[in-house]
């Protein structure tokens, strides 16, 4: 605690990723046994969808020979799995593929590896550095720790999905002295507690900015404004690198297309508890600002347009999964087709599914209109589908 309280997003940053008790460094947090269930974890389509979309904007690239296709946080790899299924067949978009997983987690690495049914090719030649390849199809698979290491120089499609609502945020509370950052501190009996900093922290040369892009009427109401430093500096690496090497990013997370106030929330075992309970066990998310990710796009690179945000539910009915579920109902046993009727529901509906029969409680809850879809892509290639 360097003698003093710490922010909110150093505690968030110490919780997640701390090298020994960090949430996602040791375990596997996500499905039905794990804390949250992700989109790709509730049906192959969402997986299969995206292929579409990467497939769409490398073809708006020219179909280049050499491409890096980049995850950020790839969870157990199933997106990227249910991705390189579903491509295959498109042996010229596959064979252009070099995967880069963007994970800090050696259990979720692992899993990875498992998932995309990776091989470690020795070469006999000394000089040669030893190749994974993917046998899904054929791909060859890197890990890296950070965005900044993946190789540039190449085209470059990246995948964001539920990346940016595990950055830390910094929370600002209105005073009668102005913004105030809240802190982290600890009360005489040990336990956490939130305090106010006394004087301007150096979050707030990212709260100013934020506070640029907004209105003045969207400002004046608030009483609690949430920033992510982390997002906005993110942002601006990957829209300079779409802006240099050509390509284009998709992010999609439930968030806002304006400011969020006050979203940091904590979930064990699909339930809400408190922040401060036994940290490390518990997962700690918050929304996410896509108005913020638009503008640091559009400052770091002249180079890059912004699309969206859509909602989920758009962008995914856009590119088709309605005749994707339409051909899996085809030829699958009951059992299969009541799982892809909930995974359908859960992607694209909204609220509680109307057809369900099961315990209340199981019932599938949609994510089509909490979630949104944000393209940032190069100039060059005009506008990317579906947000035309």
């Amino acid at each position: 605690f360097r003698g003093g309280p710490i922010s909110v997003a150093e505690y968030m940053e110490e919780v997640l990723t701390n090298p020994k008790a960090g949430f996602y460094i040791n375990r596997d947090v996500f499905g039905a046994e794990g804390d949250f269930i992700t989109s790709p974890e509730v049906s192959q389509m969402f997986g299969e969808m995206v292929g579409v979309w990467a497939m769409c904007l490398w073809e708006q690239m020219g179909q280049p020979n050499r491409v890096n296709l980049v995850e950020l946080g790839p969870g157990r790899g199933t997106l990227m799995a249910d991705l390189l299924r579903g491509a295959s067949k498109f042996k010229n978009f596959t064979e252009s593929l070099h995967i880069h997983l963007v994970e800090c987690s050696p259990t979720l690495q692992k899993l990875q590896h498992h998932n995309l049914k990776c091989m470690d090719e020795n070469n006999a030649n000394d000089n040669v550095e030893e190749r994974t390849i993917s046998s899904l199809a054929g791909t060859p698979v890197s890990w890296h720790a950070a965005l900044e290491q993946v190789p540039s120089g190449f085209p470059t499609i990246i995948v964001a999905h539920e990346f940016y609502d595990a950055l830390p945020v910094h929370q600002f509370q209105k005073t009668t002295r102005g913004w105030c950052e809240k802190l982290v501190d600890i009360a005489e009996d040990s336990s956490f507690r939130f305090v106010l900093s006394p004087q301007p922290t150096p979050a707030t040369l990212f709260l100013l900015q934020r506070c640029k892009w907004a209105a003045d009427k969207e400002l004046e109401k608030l009483e609690h404004i949430e920033v992510c430093a982390k997002a906005m500096e993110l942002t601006g690496a990957m829209a300079k690198r779409i802006g240099s090497d050509g390509g284009g990013a998709l992010i999609i997370d439930y968030g806002l297309n304006g400011v969020v106030t006050d979203s940091l929330q904590a979930i064990r075992k699909h339930k809400f508890v408190d922040l401060f309970d036994n940290p490390g066990s518990a997962d700690l998310s918050a929304y996410v600002d896509f108005a913020s990710i638009s503008h640091s796009a559009e400052e770091a690179s002249e180079r890059v347009s912004v699309h969206g945000p859509m909602t989920q539910s758009q962008f995914l009915g856009s590119l088709g999964i309605n005749f994707r579920v339409e051909s899996l109902l085809q030829n699958c046993t009951e059992e299969q087709a009541e799982s892809l009727r909930t995974g359908y529901w859960s992607l694209v509906g909204e609220g509680e599914a109307p057809f369900w029969e099961g315990p209340d409680e199981q019932a599938p809850i949609g994510m089509g209109t909490r979630y949104l879809a944000m393209a940032i892509v190069n100039k060059n290639q005009g506008v990317p589908v579906p947000f035309e």
